[in-house]
Order: C-alpha cells, then structure tokens, then sequence
C-alpha cells in the first residue's frame, strides 16, 4: 500500500497548525494526500479571532499557493478545534470532542520554540501540553499513530545523540506542578539549579515532555520525532520558504542588511540544518509507518521508538561555510533595506569580539540613530543591536558546541518509500543538494516573505552594494595606512632615541 493509499480517508489531528513547522506539515497534507479524511487543527482563540476564523487566515498565506491552485477541493477537509495546549484538558469543548472521536493520527507539533521564554511558559506549554494531549489520546479508539515533535538538542550534556531515550534529568511531575505554582520570577532562578545540563527552558521541557510519551507509550501508539535546526524550505512548496526570525536566519538576515559584523563562535563548528519541507515529509512517512504497523493490531509496549530528522554526518556545513556563502549571496541579490556591506565574520575571542562589537555595530548604531533623530524620525538601530546581542547570547552554546545526531533509524524511513512516490516523499535529497544554490533562495526567500521584498533586487540595490563596497575597503585601507604610518613614526623615534 503506497503512503498516499494508506492516509486516503484517515483522519489526523494537527497541533501547532500556526507554527513553523505546523503550516508547511498541513500544506503538505493538502497538496499530496487529497484523498485524506478530515484533518483537525487545533488552534487558540487569539486577538479577537476564533479558531475557525485564524485557520482561514492562515490559509491566505503565499505557503499555500500551490495547493489551491492543485487540489482546491482538499481544503474543505480543514476543520478548526477551538483549543490552547497551555489549558488542561486543552481547552476543547466536549461537542468538539466529539468531532475529533475517530481519529486515527496526531501530529503533536504545539510548542513554544522561543529559547528566551521564561521556564513557567515553557514547561506549561512544552510539557504539560503533552500530558494534556496524550490524556485525550487514550480516548481516542481508532487511534493508530501518535508522532510527538521533540528537538536533537533535548539531551545538551552529550555531545553524540542516538536515536533513544536517555534517563531523566528531572522528574516531569514535580517540574508541573511547580510550574503551576510559583510565579515566573522565582521559576527563572530555579532554571540553572533545577537542571544546570540545560541551556534554556525550550530544551529543558521538551527533554521532560519526551518522557511522558515514554510513559504513555504503554497504553499508546506513541513515537519520538526530533527535529535539529529547521530552517528554509529545500523544495516544497517552493523553494525558500520561511516565515520567522528565529534562531540563526535572524542573524542571517541581520548580517546581510549590513547591522551585525560579529559574533561569538567557532567558525569550525558544524551546524545540522534541516529544511522545514524534509521535516514535513519526515513527518508523514513517520506517522505512516507505524499507523499502518498498528492497524491491524494495536502493539503496546517495547521500546519507544526515536526518529533524529537531521542531516548528521551527511550533509553539515560548518559556521565559516554558512558565513561565506551568505556574504557571497547576499552581495550578488542584496536586500533592499541594506544600510551598509554585508560583511563579517565569528571569531572565537571573546575580547576581539566585543571589541569588534563595540566599535563596529554600538558606536555606528548610536551615530547614525543620532541622525534618524535629527531628521524628525525614531531611532531604531540601537534598539534593533540590543536584539542581536539579546540573540546571540541566547544562541551562544549552540554557536560554540558541536553535536553528533546518529539518525539511521531516520534514513531507514526512506526504503518505506515506493518508487512511484519517491518524488513526492522522499525527504533525505536535500543532503546531496547544491549549498550554494539553496541559500540563494534561503536568502531570496528571507526577501520575499521576511523583509516583504521582490525576491529578486533592483538595480539601485545592487549599485548601492557595490557603492558600499567600495566605501568598506577604502577606509579600511585609509585606517590601515595611517596604522602603519604611527607604528613607523613610533619605531622610528625609539631607534633615534
């Protein structure tokens, strides 16, 4: 039975539909299994907006494109569950309980992936919420499948990471039940002491929430999905595809407009990046798998299984790779906003970098805001530095920490995979792909749906670049002579003398 001939007529149900990862995941449904029962997301009410009226907002969105123009019609199978996996019992009402009572697959994709929110957000979002849905789960009869979307970095303290389960660091109960009782201020302080392994909150609650679906994988279909950095789409829908500034594509875009010059970290470290498109693939040949092992006999019990979707060992650019090839593509199609030369680089000298930091980002930015003042309009550019600073201390550990994610269990997905579907699903291409051509539309997909921008620049853009260049290197050239020329006089006067 192919992939799309098994989810004909099954119903799923989507958490964290408005996420990253979520929207690219039902796009992926629509366009490619049109022949699926009812698909459910769960949504918030959010700014006045119910459930029904977000998703439809969601659905004017460029993503979706393609599907309306190929398969319309799948679009009526979207229902909206008014819902907040942040509520217990998720906040769904018993009439829409009801709805959702055959349905045979769930993507738990719901997270918060902001790695400064505080712990009290991150451990009721992150791990009550999967209690939360893993306790709907067991009333859910035709249940065959329930894939749980973790991260690679949920186990920080070891530098290789199999596709396991590893002990706990702390017990998930305990960690609710304070989170539901003490405020955010004293949560905050309890962090470090309460796991001192974990960076930050994210990491920290999804390693707990993993263990809960450990728990349930007894009494449930249950399987540990793993996500590393997921960045811009590879292909699908379209290549380049990107709809947030987190993690290292808003540093990305903030080298490239010509307002950050440094940072912090070891231009040798490899970073394992994974197209939201793979994920989404990844996802549904996943949930696939081992709905179509339990149809037949619900298998409980045995060791949970864990999928790394990562690129590991096969395909894994370096910081300074990354770097060269964004300056590189960034000067051929310039952003439109750009105020000076993309240019820069990571070091790992703490000194040089505040250094450079200092003189080249804080001192530019407080001058030139000087000047948007002047002019009758607010400054913004000190504001947007502490942004940076602010991003890049929370992305320090990942910036100077190299990890190994094995994920053959990941690759062995892709033998499920018939030849006929292989260009549909087939999610481990992006390995032996072009880099270079993949960060061009990375970067002309920053343009297009980041900065609101023609994906390709005008002419004043690139005139403007090549101007900045010149500018760049003469008065690199004027400060490195007039350098040489005091050395020399200071020489010189201690030879004479």
């Amino acid at each position: 039975m192919s992939i799309a001939q098994f989810y004909a007529g099954k119903e799923i149900l989507i958490t964290g539909g408005s996420g990253f990862i979520g929207k690219v995941l039902i796009e992926k449904i629509l366009r490619s299994l049109p022949n699926v029962g009812k698909v459910y997301i769960l949504l918030r009410s959010k700014k006045a907006k119910n459930a029904s009226q977000r998703l439809e907002e969601i659905l004017q969105i460029p993503l979706f494109r393609h599907a309306r123009e190929e398969q319309p019609e799948a679009f009526k199978k979207l229902i909206a569950i008014d819902g907040d996996c942040q509520e217990l019992g998720l906040g769904i009402s018993s009439l829409d309980m009801v709805k959702i009572r055959n349905v045979n697959i769930i993507f738990h994709v719901a997270a918060t992936v902001r790695f400064d929110d505080d712990m009290k957000t991150s451990i009721i979002l992150n791990t009550r919420g999967t209690h939360e849905i893993l306790k709907l789960a067991l009333n859910l009869p035709k249940l065959k499948s329930f894939v749980h979307v973790s991260t690679t970095y949920s186990h920080p303290n070891l530098r290789e990471v199999d596709e396991k389960m590893y002990a706990p660091y702390v017990d998930w109960r305990t960690a609710i039940k304070i989170a539901e009782t003490y405020d955010q201020e004293t949560l905050n302080m309890l962090l470090p002491k309460f796991s001192p392994e974990h960076p930050n909150s994210y990491t920290l609650s999804k390693n707990m929430a993993e263990h809960i679906v450990e728990e349930y994988s007894h009494k449930l279909p249950a399987v540990i999905f793993r996500p590393s950095i997921v960045v811009s789409s590879f292909r699908e829908p379209f290549p380049g595809w990107i709809d947030n500034f987190n993690g290292p594509v808003g540093m990305f875009v903030a080298c490239g407009i010509g307002i950050m010059r440094t940072n912090h970290a070891d231009p040798d470290i490899k970073l394992d990046l994974i197209p939201v498109d793979m994920v989404a693939k990844a996802l549904l040949v996943t949930g696939y798998k081992h709905a179509k092992e339990n149809e037949k006999v619900l298998k409980l019990g045995g060791e949970l299984e864990v999928y790394n979707c990562c690129a590991s060992s096969q395909k894994r650019l370096t910081m300074a790779d990354i770097i060269n090839l964004g300056k590189a593509t960034v000067f051929e199609n310039p952003y439109e906003k750009c105020i000076w030369l993309p240019e820069g680089s990571v070091t790992r000298c703490v000194f040089w970098h505040y250094l450079r930091f200092f003189g080249l980002q804080v001192l530019p930015a407080i001058l030139l805001d000087c000047l948007i003042r002047l002019s009758g309009h607010p400054p913004v550019l000190m504001r947007l530095q502490r942004r940076i600073k602010s991003t890049a201390h929370i992305l320090n550990v990942f910036s100077n920490t190299e990890w190994q994610f094995n994920n053959d269990k990941l690759k062995s997905l892709e033998n499920l995979i018939g030849d006929d579907e292989r260009s549909v699903f087939t999610f481990m291409d992006y390995c032996s792909a072009d880099m270079a051509k993949y960060m061009w539309n990375s970067s002309k997909g920053a343009k297009e749906f980041l900065l609101k921008e023609s994906p390709i620049s005008s002419t004043a853009a690139r005139v403007r670049v090549r101007i900045y260049w010149v500018l760049h290197h003469t008065i690199q050239y004027i400060g490195l002579y007039y350098i040489i020329k005091k050395l020399l006089r200071l020489l010189y006067k201690m030879i004479v003398e």
